[in-house]
């Protein structure tokens, strides 16, 4: 299913997400901000921050680059406080065990050019995000608990690493991606797996979305969701 941002919902060839659902009863939907005016904060969608700093500013926006013409969701503030974290968290189903992605793109930043998915969300103190850094050149897990920020580190690695080095480019799309089935969480990068960590502080079903960090600009298009239901 394809959720167009404005409430309705329409079947389209999702290719390995078919082969997917008939293997696991599932339930995806891909949103792609057209039907959205630009200019304005996305309906549907709900706006938070982790810590204090500026307020957040989501945006639809036209543009050109979009994957899925003509829309992208973008976050637009500039406020340079370090430890502030914009959130986009989407109001549709809560998600257990299933897979997130997105298309993204970093525009600028000086402090930070981070682009992350958020699950198991409960509030903006208690969630679990991937982001991929353009600034720093790589790809970290972390838990938000309490509203403490804790990476985590991958599986097979020593205690303290901190994700894992990988390029990502800026001004160019990527897609971001992570699985999550029980404790065990799966991070890819243009669909090329990067690692896995385990862990157990959110264990139910919480609330999708977005994320940046500080005066991060970036622009994000095709927010896709996969809940795998147990049969």
């Amino acid at each position: 299913m394809v959720h167009n941002g404005a409430g309705m919902r329409f079947l389209v060839p999702f290719g390995s997400l078919l082969v997917l659902a008939a293997i696991h009863p599932c339930h995806a939907e891909t949103i792609n901000f057209d039907r959205n005016t630009s200019g304005e904060a996305p309906s549907g969608w709900t706006i938070a921050m982790t810590h204090q700093g500026g307020p957040p500013k989501w945006q639809v926006l036209r543009e050109s680059s979009a994957p899925s013409k003509p829309n992208v969701l973008a976050q637009v503030s500039g406020d340079r406080t370090a430890g502030r974290f914009p959130l986009a968290i989407w109001d549709g189903i809560s998600v257990k065990d299933g897979t997130i992605s997105v298309k993204f793109k970093a525009v600028s930043g000086t402090v930070d050019q981070g682009a992350g998915l958020v699950w198991r969300y409960r509030d903006p103190n208690n969630y679990y995000i991937v982001r991929a850094n353009a600034l720093e050149n790589n790809v970290v897990l972390y838990k938000v608990q309490n509203g403490e920020r804790v990476s985590l580190a991958p599986r097979g690695a020593v205690s303290n690493a901190y994700g894992v080095k990988h390029q990502v480019p800026k001004q160019t799309w990527s897609t971001l991606s992570v699985s999550f089935q029980g404790n065990l969480f799966t991070v890819s990068l243009d669909s090329e797996k990067l690692f896995d960590v385990e862990d157990s502080t959110f264990t139910g079903a919480g609330k999708t979305g977005l994320w940046t960090k500080s005066d991060s600009v970036i622009y994000f298009d095709d927010f896709q969701v996969v809940d795998e239901r147990k049969k």
